[in-house]
């Protein structure tokens, strides 16, 4: 019991400290990338990321994967109002029917859609494709959210696959340091693997960021959709993980699906309503005579 405890606190602490980092990093969405490297309160954000990331590995030392996952959506329960209150104003009921929505189908996913099988690696073939697969996908998306009045969730889902993949990448490392020993750290393929998961990491970073420059909440949704459901397909597809789903709870899967992509669709909705509302007047100084 005192296992499942820590185990349920690690991870609201990895949800504030995710949220506590997007939020920073919707602020500064608006900058270029050089423009960012020279704003000190967005290393605060990248550390908090790396804080949650920490947090996280621990967490599955204290309790089941088929808990920790669904705990994940507390990052959007928690960033929503968040978001809200740092703007000065109250979430709206859009927002809120869109969050419970989507945290609802999320979890429900992160429930149902499960894996077996003992952690694999990636052949050397393998970690060759999926990278530049991965480099041809979010590059495609990138430019996709580039162009005039594009969506900000093509960057997203960018973000959130570049992401998966890091996770992928990092199993292999880990897996083969812990089979063979430290000596795995000096082969090419796992160097180019290493090198990839720092040029992912920083890529998703930035796409993330900038995808949080028209709003925070249906781009963070988008992400925390996209991430754990590329990393199933990798690792069933790639890692030799094996899908522990009924038929009936692959249909219960698909009505999750449905209802986080309904949930994702009223943050947007939310989000542009935000949009157009007039500026608040500017105030005039005190002491200054009309």
């Amino acid at each position: 019991m005192t296992d499942l405890i820590i185990a349920i606190v690690l991870c609201v602490a990895v949800a504030i400290a995710y949220a506590a980092a997007a939020l920073i990093q919707a602020r500064y969405a608006h900058l270029t990338v050089l423009e960012l490297v020279r704003v000190p309160v967005l290393w605060l954000a990248i550390g908090l990321n790396g804080l949650g990331a920490a947090l996280h590995v621990t967490s599955l030392n204290f309790g089941p994967l088929s808990l920790i996952q669904p705990l994940g959506v507390l990052t959007l329960v928690i960033a929503v109002p968040l978001a809200a209150v740092t703007a000065h104003r109250k979430a709206t009921r859009l927002e809120l029917t869109g969050m419970a929505n989507t945290v609802i189908g999320l979890a429900g996913l992160a429930l149902l859609v499960t894996t077996t099988g003992k952690p694999d690696t990636l052949t050397s073939a393998e970690l060759t494709m999926l990278i530049l697969a991965t480099v041809a996908v979010v590059v495609v998306l990138g430019l996709l959210g580039r162009r005039p009045g594009a969506s900000t969730l093509w960057e997203a889902i960018a973000g959130g696959l570049a992401f998966s993949v890091c996770s992928a990448l990092c199993q292999t490392v880990v897996v083969r340091v812990g089979d063979t020993g430290a000596g795995a750290l000096a082969w090419p393929s796992t160097i180019f693997a290493m090198i990839s998961i720092a040029t992912f990491a920083v890529v998703a970073t930035v796409l993330t960021q900038r995808s949080y420059r028209n709003g925070l909440s249906a781009p963070l949704a988008v992400t925390n959709l996209v991430n754990p459901a590329s990393a199933t397909l990798i690792g069933v597809a790639l890692l030799g993980e094996e899908l522990a789903t009924t038929n009936l709870e692959i249909a219960f899967a698909v009505v999750c699906a449905v209802l986080s992509g309904y949930g994702v669709a009223q943050l947007a909705r939310a989000r542009d309503a935000a949009a157009a509302l007039p500026a608040p007047p500017a105030r005039e100084p005190v002491g200054t005579s009309a």
